[in-house]
């Protein structure tokens, strides 16, 4: 069983070799015999239409009616009338409409009531005001499977006031490399430990099989994802290549798919990335031999989106292959029309078999009925639909802050710092004490959990209201300092510092040295440090990150993880009573070890040569009184902490330190927030756009009415390494003939960037590059560096950029 299977055509071990799985629910006669009956009924247009779930920014209520769709969905923070502010009863009403016009048969068609999927991954987070619990990494560590069971009991009731049936979760990937920027969606890098969590949570979203409460009004339909090896790419690449053995795709990455299925799940999404070369929306051995087959999966396999364009000899809008490989349902997004348009042929054609295609119907309908979508009624008379007290409720943000206080990690704890006493008096410092935006991180409101502030979260606690809650409560006195001034010299210093918001593959990471070239919050804390003032760090990460530095300059240092809207839970277990009794201890242990260097993105079981900072379930006590490491090496195999040979300014995104800005000639630059950009004069429009992946570089045009330019800035950096050898490389695309000269600009100098696009197809992407040394006269031009990237005309131009960074550094002076 540990070889390759000789005796399959395609070196697989074998379907057999994997579980045979005994499903909790079985077929029901009854339901069958619908299924058969309504399928008879359909016309292929009807059929097709059923497998085609769109965006519902590109969809309308007569969209649904017209092609007979059997799915919608919210993209990440895609919202009703695209208004960040929609109320539940908005939400509600959009559910509603399409219904409607699902049951609409004035055309002699079948009704068949459509199904809503939304990404609610750490509660129902698209929603203003919702419990937005922590993301699984903190999850994990808390090491309690029936608190993830009741999390996602909550998570399905407050999703199902806005009359939403089905959520995109629960992520049940065994993350191997933390450079992946889906980490924090994983439970840990252990199999078992996820396994644990899979089928609780599935239970939790759905309810218990075969009872009452299965799939009924306050429950929804759950999706296990993304099968299978997502978390296994080689160098933790979002949409990359697992290159791994069989065996090892069973056995580390299928256990948390094991639990979900037994539990119930209804719905599993196909993976972005690939098994040893072949995507996995294509893979018909895996999806059909392997899942449906082998393992009794009889629910709805879901692309993601645009995922079957991937396939090779596939596009967006017509892939025959992955329907044929075992995908059931479309994610179509925005180019349904076309997509529905040629499956339609392809099946008039016999290219998707009919019988294929009665297949992925049929599962479409027994999940519907299963989930009682034809008896229920329209979204808004299902039970607690409409009930907005519900959302974010007081139960709810109990349960959200019990979840916090079990997620925490102590690292750190020298000379039994903690607990601090409430009658302090306390410094809170750093950037992410008081930002709702910073410890809630992706997928909350907004797709990459970016250009959210704290009235966003009505109801939720930052850490730094938390503390207040507690000392001020107490009689002690709390001061609050991003940048740690005081004029009262403080007791003690908490310094709440962490990674910016991030979505998957925005998230990936060269290095896991935090703050690489700008130690802004090592300054921060040393600053303390020189002055004698005890330090607590709290950090906020989706993932372990290589901070040797900033736990040196820590006399305590706990990882809190992405602890959602309650940061109060936070402040819960860092103070003692009055008396000085511990009220809630540190329970939380490490489920991904923690990096013994920069580039050690590898899990502690993935390597037999790994040696961690600190291994897989490691965590400090007040009870067990242990302190922690003592000094460790900040100077790794020549690896300085805050040098690096190379800087990536925007992959994505701009990366921490840096910003997108938009300049007018008769008005000051104004920051880019969210998606889309467009300067006061009109000058020009800046949005984001698809380069290799879904919205990672940024379109910009160009009015022609003055001069404009498009400017990445930030951080003052030292930059002298670069001049010797350096380049400022990017790719670059003209979407639209430029009329004049582009200027391409660096530390406030100019350079034509025209010559360098001659030759170019245009439309397409190409790689650029020019010398660091033509932007300085010399090295010391380079000490002070902030404006890392600057694109200027005067003229009428329409031009998309990416992937921008420096590279190529000589040693440092």
């Amino acid at each position: 069983m540990d070889s390759v299977g000789a005796e399959h055509p395609n070196c697989y071990l074998g379907a057999e070799n994997w579980p045979r799985l005994t499903g909790p629910l079985g077929r029901d006669k009854a339901v069958e015999s619908r299924i058969a009956a309504l399928i008879g009924q359909m016309s292929v247009e009807e059929k097709v239409g059923q497998i085609i779930q769109a965006e519902i920014q590109y969809t309308t209520p007569e969209d649904v009616r017209d092609y007979h769709l059997g799915s919608v969905l919210n993209g990440g923070g895609s919202l009703p009338n695209r208004n960040k502010y929609a109320t539940p009863a908005e939400w509600l009403a959009m559910a509603d409409a399409y219904y409607e016009a699902s049951m609409d048969t004035s055309d002699g068609g079948v009704a068949i009531p459509i199904i809503w999927g939304s990404d609610a991954v750490h509660g129902h987070n698209n929603v203003i005001g919702a419990t937005i619990f922590p993301h699984n990494v903190g999850l994990g560590a808390a090491r309690d499977p029936a608190l993830v069971r009741e999390i996602g009991r909550l998570t399905a009731r407050e999703v199902r006031v806005t009359g939403v049936d089905w959520t995109f979760a629960p992520t049940v990937a065994v993350a191997r490399d933390i450079r992946w920027g889906r980490s924090y969606e994983s439970f840990g890098e252990d199999p078992g430990l996820v396994q644990a969590y899979a089928g609780q949570i599935v239970e939790g979203l759905q309810g218990e099989p075969g009872a009452a409460e299965f799939l009924d009004a306050d429950h929804v339909v759950a999706t296990a994802k993304h099968f299978i090896g997502d978390g296994g790419t080689r160098n933790g690449d979002d949409q990359g290549d697992a290159l791994i053995s069989e065996v090892e795709l069973r056995d580390v990455h299928g256990p948390g798919y094991f639990a979900a299925l037994e539990s119930g799940v209804q719905t599993v999404m196909a993976s972005f990335s690939s098994w040893n070369g072949e995507k996995m929306h294509g893979h018909r051995y895996l999806l059909t031999e392997v899942l449906k087959n082998r393992m009794g999966f009889d629910g709805v396999v879901v692309g993601d989106w645009n995922g079957h364009g991937q396939i090779p000899g596939c596009t967006s809008v017509s892939c025959p292959d992955a329907i044929n490989a075992g995908l059931d349902l479309f994610m179509a997004v925005e180019d349904w029309k076309e997509l529905y348009a040629n499956t339609l042929e392809h099946v008039r054609s016999g290219q998707i078999p009919e019988a294929r295609l009665d297949d992925a119907v049929s599962r479409i309908l027994r999940v519907k009925m299963r989930a009682g979508l034809f008896s229920k009624g329209k979204p808004s008379t299902r039970g607690i639909a409409g009930s907005a007290d519900v959302i974010g409720s007081a139960e709810h943000r109990a349960v959200a802050r019990e979840a916090v206080r079990k997620s925490l990690v102590l690292l750190k704890n020298e000379n039994a710092l903690l607990p601090l006493s409430p009658a302090l008096d306390v410094l809170v410092a750093g950037d992410c004490a008081d930002s709702m935006c910073r410890q809630t991180g992706g997928w909350t409101i907004t797709w990459q959990g970016t250009d959210n502030d704290n009235s966003d979260f009505p109801g939720g606690a930052t850490v730094l209201q938390g503390i207040r809650d507690v000392v001020e409560q107490a009689g002690g006195r709390v001061a609050h300092s991003p940048e740690g001034v005081f004029e009262n010299r403080p007791d003690v210093a908490v310094v709440v510092f962490g990674e910016e918001p991030y979505a998957e593959f925005q998230g990936d990471l060269d290095t896991l040295e935090f703050e690489p070239g700008a130690k802004t919050s090592l300054a921060l804390l040393r600053k303390f440090e020189s002055q004698g003032i005890p330090v607590v760090s709290v950090f906020l990460s989706g993932r372990p990150m290589w901070v040797n530095s900033e736990i040196n300059a820590s006399d305590a240092f706990l990882a809190a993880w992405l602890p959602g809207s309650e940061g109060g839970g936070i402040a819960e277990v860092l103070f003692s009573d009055t008396q000085g009794n511990v009220v809630h201890d540190f329970v939380g242990r490490l489920s991904f070890s923690w990096p013994a260097h920069p580039l050690q993105g590898g899990s502690q079981s993935d390597q037999q040569d790994y040696d961690p900072l600190f291994a897989l379930g490691y965590g400090l006590s007040y009870a067990g009184g242990d302190a922690g490491p003592g000094a460790l090496p900040e100077n790794i195999e020549g690896i300085v902490s805050g040098e690096r040979a190379d800087v990536t300014i925007y992959r994505g995104r701009p990366l921490a330190p840096w910003s997108v800005f938009v300049e007018g000639d008769r008005s000051v630059a104004s920051i880019m927030s969210g998606p889309y950009a467009r300067h006061v004069t009109g000058q020009i429009e800046v949005r984001t756009t698809d380069m290799e992946m879904q919205e990672d570089a940024l379109k910009v045009s160009f009015s022609g009415e003055g001069k404009a330019a498009l400017i990445i800035d930030g951080s003052t950096m030292d930059l002298q390494r670069f001049y010797e050898r350096g380049e400022l490389q990017f790719f670059v695309k003209l979407d639209e003939q430029p009329a004049g000269e582009i200027e391409l600009g660096f530390n406030g100098r100019s350079v034509p960037l025209d010559p360098m696009l001659e030759g170019g197809d245009p439309g397409a992407w190409q790689a650029a590059s020019v010398a660091v040394s033509r932007f300085a006269d010399s090295a010391s031009d380079l000490q002070a560096v902030s404006q890392l990237f600057r694109l200027a005309t005067a003229d009428t131009m329409q031009i998309s950029v990416g992937k921008i960074r420096l590279c190529g550094a000589s040693a440092p002076p």
